[in-house]
């Protein structure tokens, strides 16, 4: 693009000047007004209508409704000690981040403030290659087997029938993996609408190890943002009453805050195990159903988040970003966590399709340093591919560098066999321990309000289920859900229009 300060001249894609962008060139007999027939060789109209249909890539299957800024990440603590990670290795230091923070189930053009689980993602361009942090604003998941996971999201999405969200559909995918109950009481609790994406936790879910490659000791890490300006949250009936008014709520405020000068900032702080402790802490530490108490492992703070700068093209540095969380810096690595390991598949796998097979080079994703001479040619390849170096591995042409050692796996050892993500007596003790803290803090109406208003747009056997589920938890929260569902249900027998469920149920018999 010119530097010059004079206005541009309008071009064709291939840069050839148009004298008017504005007609096309029609073919018109001396007696027809208005009319005429369009040329074959108006490359400008054909280049137009051409692209339009093209403008749009497919939209993510899930987290497509979204926020993103660019900020800076400054480490404000050592950690040294015990982790290698160039953008940690100096207080002070300064690191360019890419956000992104969205919304899950719903489509692009859905309601930011239905209720729903936030996605948190950070890509940090270090000196070593990108660091993408991949996370949610809630501490747990759903499920912790990855086979599930096309199943669970299907359910939070549209009926193949009907093409609208169904709450029989919903409850009956959680009435059958119960290992979920803890995720659904974070959503069904107080946060579970944020007020603002500036005001939400952003928690790396899965077990990570921070460790130094050069002397093979590595640490357990569970990773945390916390909004500096604390948690705030919307009640069921201002979140569906801005879903009506103002559907991108969410995005409009990000957007203004950060044109304002009113920067969000979070405080990233880390939950640090030994590995002996793994061995015998009371929960399995790879299953993303379960948090660490922070009184057992308290919150240790590493830097400082800062997001300063909106994109000038949404699409091209929002849209085109990609994340995963298989996009790891040396002094970082996985941990035995199935559910990391199939998503460090499944994000870039999912990009190339999305994206295109050289995503990696487009601007909001490219490292700050790069050779990978090994991946070459493709669709859109447009960063020198290389020139002549040699494509092969281990070639007396072009002599390479050896990088830093990957931190030290984990010393697990065991035999292939199928995993069970059976539900077991467990799964349902940090779930009690939260139901004791909202009967503390207050917040058991507001859990069983929002928890019954969506329960009750299930099928009546559905609900059956999910109160049997409840039970589980504590007998109250069963009892009560069943009280709210059946003044629920009785008022809606005064309703003149059956619900969705009730057509269903009928077509079903």
């Amino acid at each position: 693009m010119s530097n010059s300060t004079e206005p541009p001249v309008y071009t064709l894609a291939e840069g050839r000047p148009v004298h008017d962008p504005t007609s096309s060139v029609v073919l018109r007999g001396p007696k027809v007004r208005g009319g005429g027939l369009a040329l074959l060789e108006d490359t400008q109209l054909i280049e137009t209508l051409a692209h339009f249909p093209r403008e749009r890539i497919p939209e993510r299957v899930v987290h497509a409704k979204a926020a993103g800024a660019w900020g800076e990440f400054e480490c404000t603590h050592d950690i040294t000690d015990w982790c290698s990670a160039a953008f940690l290795s100096k207080v002070g230091k300064k690191t360019e981040v890419l956000a992104r923070l969205s919304t899950v189930a719903g489509e692009k053009g859905s309601s930011d403030t239905a209720r729903d689980i936030r996605g948190f993602a950070l890509k940090f361009k270090t000196e070593e290659g990108n660091w993408d942090f991949v996370g949610n604003d809630l501490p747990v998941f759903f499920i912790r087997d990855p086979i599930k996971f096309p199943s669970l999201n299907r359910s939070h999405k549209r009926h193949p029938q009907t093409g609208v969200a169904d709450g029989s559909m919903f409850w009956d995918f959680h009435n059958h993996n119960q290992e979920g109950v803890h995720c659904l009481m974070q959503l069904f609790g107080g946060r579970g609408v944020p007020a603002s994406l500036r005001n939400v936790n952003g928690f790396g879910n899965h077990t990570f190890k921070f460790g130094k490659p050069e002397t093979g000791s590595f640490k357990y890490v569970k990773i945390h943002f916390k909004p500096d300006a604390g948690i705030q949250t919307l009640s069921q009936e201002e979140a569906v009453r801005l879903a009506g008014e103002e559907p991108d709520y969410h995005v409009k405020d990000m957007f203004n805050a950060i044109e304002r000068g009113d920067y969000p900032t979070w405080t990233m702080s880390l939950q640090v195990m030994d590995p002996k402790d793994a061995e015998t802490y009371r929960w399995n530490i790879f299953d993303i159903t379960k948090v660490w108490p922070h009184k057992d492992y308290p919150l240790i703070p590493v830097g400082k988040l800062t997001l300063n700068r909106n994109p000038e093209n949404h699409f091209q540095e929002i849209e085109q970003a990609a994340f995963s969380p298989s996009t790891l810096v040396p002094g970082i690595g996985p941990s035995a966590d199935t559910m990391l390991h199939a998503r460090m598949f499944s994000y870039p796998d999912a990009a190339r399709y999305r994206v295109g097979a050289n995503y990696q080079q487009l601007p909001p994703n490219r490292p700050l340093n790069a050779y990978s001479p090994f991946q070459r040619d493709g669709p859109m390849r447009f960063d020198g591919n290389y020139g002549s170096d040699p494509d092969y591995v281990r070639s007396s042409f072009r002599k390479i560098r050896s990088g830093p050692a990957d931190v030290a796996h984990d010393e697990w050892v065991g035999r292939v066999q199928a995993y069970s993500s059976d539900v077991e007596e467990e799964d349902f003790d940090q779930p009690r321990m939260l139901w004791k803290l909202f009967k503390e803090n207050g917040e058991d109406k507001e859990f069983l309000h929002n928890l019954s208003g969506h329960v009750s747009k299930a099928l009546p056997e559905v609900q059956k289920g999910t109160i049997e589920m409840w039970n589980k938890v504590d007998k109250e929260i069963g009892d009560r859900l069943a009280e709210a569902l059946e003044k629920s249900n009785q008022s809606a027998d005064h309703d003149t229009a059956p619900p969705v469920q009730t057509v269903l149920a009928a077509h079903r018999k």
